[in-house]
Formats: structure tokens, C-alpha cells, sequence
């Protein structure tokens, strides 16, 4: 595998429902004969630890890539930076089904997070999300489409470093063979989908994080921590409460995601899209709770209670969510119900 090449994985779903297998088979085999690419399959992103073979593989790949999954392609690559497989965020053409007409649609807000630590390699990775589309050559076009996008990128650069550097002669170079022998461990297809045991925690964006952190002080199980720049990290992401969502419904910014959550605007749903009028209705009308912060608060006090602890309530952990406060945006929430009470509901 060379820079000059895009290397293209696929994850798979953790479930092995046909048509989602299908349409991943039909991909795979429509890509491991298509020129300058490189296929490989993974189990479920979201699922592969620090040692499975799957990530070790993504972790070695030092050129643009693609991505496709289950998962938003928001959930996806801050999954991926979390893990270290870092990158410039790569623009799809895919549109989600349900923005195709969507003239409601907000444009994406631009980016103001506090942004990741470190260096960010200079290659690009596109994340696709495999619910886009029930055809596997919509995928494969948009992978051609992605491959080309890339080598003229390549080429540009190459021109651009020639110009400056005009006079340079590089002698000795490796073969192509060297390249492949010496660059990224080889793992067979067995020790790639090696199955790994299901996992359960946040992903943060740290595009739109602006580390209020009012999740560090929300979640009491010990999952949140800061970094040396005291930015907020997921710090022990194995003590999470499987299933509970609950610090995602309190992030101001919609910064954190469980990407295996079922409603959209918690897995990692493009945020322009999750207008103040597509709010989970059901949780205002015959749900348990009538907003996300009480949802949030009914969620970590059942965890509480599961740890044998006491339930807190509303006295940890919200001071700037206390209801008496005034001052401060409103949140979509806020505004929803500002909507349904000019419409008399």
C-alpha cells in the first residue's frame, strides 16, 4: 500500500441482517478489482479495540482514504480521530435520502470547536454512510469520483513542489516493491474480521466542542477527563453505562455522539439537519420525561441506582441548566416549544 493509492474499508455491520451484508459484499467485490485502490473489510468501527487487527490496519494506512459504515459520517471520522487514524475531513456527493428535497435543511454552521491537539496529517478521509443507499454502485461511482478528486490533489502538490524546488534529483529510490514489503503489516482477511466483543461510549466532534465542560461534570461514572491543554477527552470511554446516552443530551453544542444510539441527532446526524422542528416529538408528547435534560437526568439516575448509589436528581452536575436561569441561547429544545406555543398547541 502507497501514498499513491486510496485504500478503501469497508466496516461491517455488527448484525448480520442479508440486505446489509449483500449490499457490503456487493461493494467489496465491485472494489478489489478497481485500479489504484486498495480494499479491505473490518468489523464494526465502533466495536474494534486498541488490539484488534482491524484497527491496527486502519492505523497503518498512511494515505487519503475511504470509509464506509453504518454510521454517520460524523459519528465515523471523530470515531476514527479518537482512535488516532487522523485526517482533513473528505466531502461526500452522497445525500442522505431525507435531505435529497429537503429545502428546510439548515447550511452546516461553520466550525467553531476548540479543534484536536497535534498534527493532522496532510491526506484526507471520506466517510460514507452505507444507510445512504440500497445500490452498491451509488457507493462505487462516489469512491471513483473520490479516487480522482484525490490524484489530482497529488499531482497538484507534486507540480506545486517542483516549482519550488526545481533543481532537486532524488536518487536511490525504493522500488515499488520495497514500498510494499516495508510500509503496512500485512493481516489476512481472517485476522481483519476477527469479531470483536460489542463496546458502548462517547464520541466527541471536536469541530463544535467549545469545552464548556458541563459533560465532565454531568457524567458521575468517571468516563470524562482533560487532557494536558485541559481540553475535555473520553478518559476511561470502558466505564460508560451501556445503552445510556445521557451527557449527549446535555451538550450544548451537540459536540457528543454515540454513534450506535438510535435516534439520529445522538448517533452523529449532520447537525444543519436537526432543525428545532425535527425533535424527537415523543419526547414531548406521552414520552417519559417532556425535555432532554430531565430524560438525561431520569437516564444517569437509573445508572446510579444499577451501580448501587444514591439518584442525585437535578443537584450534580447542571448548575448552568438550573431551571431558574435566564440568561443564555436557547437551545432547540427551548425553541421547539417556543413554535408549538405559537401555534396554540
Amino acid at each position: 500500500m502507497t501514498r499513491s493509492r486510496i485504500t478503501v474499508v469497508l466496516s461491517q455491520s455488527s448484525s448480520k441482517h442479508p440486505v446489509k451484508r449483500g449490499l457490503e459484499e456487493s461493494i467489496a467485490a465491485a472494489m478489489i478489482m478497481e485500479p489504484g485502490v486498495d480494499m479491505s473489510v473490518v468489523p464494526h468501527l465502533y466495536d474494534l479495540d486498541a488490539d484488534h487487527t482491524g484497527r491496527l490496519f486502519l492505523e497503518s494506512v498512511s494515505g487519503d482514504m475511504v470509509v464506509l459504515s453504518w454510521l454517520f459520517p460524523r459519528a465515523a471520522f471523530w470515531l476514527l480521530d479518537r482512535d488516532g487514524i487522523r485526517g482533513q475531513f473528505g466531502e461526500t456527493q452522497i445525500k442522505p435520502p431525507d435531505l435529497d428535497d429537503d429545502e428546510d435543511a439548515e447550511e452546516p454552521e461553520p466550525p467553531k470547536g476548540i479543534g484536536v491537539t497535534g498534527d493532522i496529517p496532510d491526506r484526507h478521509i471520506y466517510c460514507l454512510n452505507l444507510n445512504d443507499a440500497n445500490k452498491h454502485d451509488v457507493f462505487v461511482e462516489e469512491i471513483r469520483r473520490i479516487a480522482v478528486e484525490c490524484l489530482q490533489r497529488r499531482e497538484a502538490k507534486q507540480a506545486e513542489a517542483a516549482r519550488n524546488n526545481p533543481t532537486m534529483v532524488q536518487l536511490g529510490l525504493p522500488t515499488l516493491a520495497a514500498v510494499e514489503s516495508n510500509g503496512a503489516p500485512h493481516f489476512t482477511p481472517e485476522q481483519l474480521l476477527t469479531a470483536p466483543g460489542r463496546r458502548w461510549y462517547p464520541v466527541i466532534d471536536y469541530s463544535r466542542c467549545t469545552n464548556c465542560l458541563e459533560c465532565l461534570d454531568f457524567c458521575l461514572f468517571g468516563v470524562y477527563g482533560v487532557d494536558g491543554h485541559e481540553h475535555i477527552l473520553v478518559e476511561n470511554q470502558d466505564s460508560c453505562k451501556k445503552g445510556c446516552p445521557a451527557c449527549s443530551r446535555v451538550c450544548p453544542e451537540q459536540a457528543i455522539m454515540f454513534p450506535d444510539f438510535k435516534t439520529p441527532a445522538i448517533a452523529g446526524a449532520p447537525v444543519g439537519a436537526i432543525g428545532a422542528l425535527k425533535i424527537d416529538l415523543t419526547k414531548l408528547f406521552g414520552g417519559e420525561t417532556k425535555d432532554a435534560l430531565a430524560q438525561a437526568v431520569l437516564e444517569r439516575d437509573t445508572e446510579l441506582v444499577r451501580d448501587g448509589r444514591n439518584a442525585v436528581g437535578m443537584s450534580i452536575g447542571i448548575p448552568k441548566r438550573q431551571p431558574d436561569r435566564n440568561e443564555g441561547p436557547k437551545d432547540d429544545l427551548d425553541k421547539l416549544v417556543d413554535d408549538l406555543e405559537s401555534l396554540g398547541l
